[in-house]
């Protein structure tokens, strides 16, 4: 099940990726900082596939600058998509995953809710309650078969990191020990692997995906 809030293209291109692999896919426009949309996009899913297994947490946004010049508009959209999302989400697909007694939940975190960066309090404060959302629904689901994950992506060649000027990419590749920015299938082969029988007995961590940039 593809979630997307605005861009039908980017869906629809996802879609004909997966159907071309010899998936199935299907398409819902929510906004998951919206109760009432989160709920939808969980019912959506059952009704068509008959069950959710893994939700996969990764709608995110940023609306950068200094704190002292942050609106309380520009703290509260990101803190609305990137955080009350996750919550949003993850409540709604625990019912169903309860009650089967089973599932995956994989938040996407981020480097900066470990280590902060200037201009970016909002997004930074997101992913920081992002990793303490995770352990703590670990803790609750652990004993109902379900794990809860986080992911916490470095630079990664993105929509977001394409608009960085020469001068900043530069600093950011000085400060990876791998000297480059990761890819987009990088990361999802992170996300395959915990929601893979492999990852069983592994929940309630944060896993940094970042090519050496912060080290744990």
């Amino acid at each position: 099940m593809i979630n997307y809030r605005g861009n039908n293209a980017a869906a629809e291109a996802t879609i004909a990726a997966i159907t071309a692999a010899g998936g199935k896919a299907t398409a819902v426009q929510a906004d998951v900082a919206t109760a009432a949309d989160a709920e939808r996009l969980v019912k959506t899913t059952i009704d068509g596939y008959g069950k959710i297994d893994i939700l996969v947490n990764n709608a995110g946004i940023t609306r950068d600058t200094l704190l002292l010049r942050m609106k309380e508009d520009d703290f509260d959209a990101v803190i609305a998509t990137n955080l009350r999302g996750v919550y949003l989400c993850t409540k709604a697909a625990l019912r169903p995953m309860i009650k089967q007694r089973s599932g995956r939940i994989i938040n996407l975190s981020s480097v900066i809710g470990l280590i902060g960066n200037a201009g970016q309090a909002n997004y930074a404060a997101s992913k920081a309650g992002i990793i303490g959302f995770t352990k703590a629904t670990a803790r609750e689901v652990a004993n109902r078969g379900i794990t809860v994950n986080a992911v916490a992506p470095g630079f990664i060649e993105t929509e977001m990191t394409g608009v960085l000027g020469e001068e900043t990419r530069g600093a950011i590749l000085e400060s990876i020990p791998l000297g480059r920015l990761g890819r987009p299938d990088e990361v999802a082969g992170l996300i395959c692997f915990l929601a893979s029988p492999a990852a069983d007995y592994i929940t309630g961590q944060t896993i940094t995906i970042d090519g050496g940039m912060v080290m744990q």
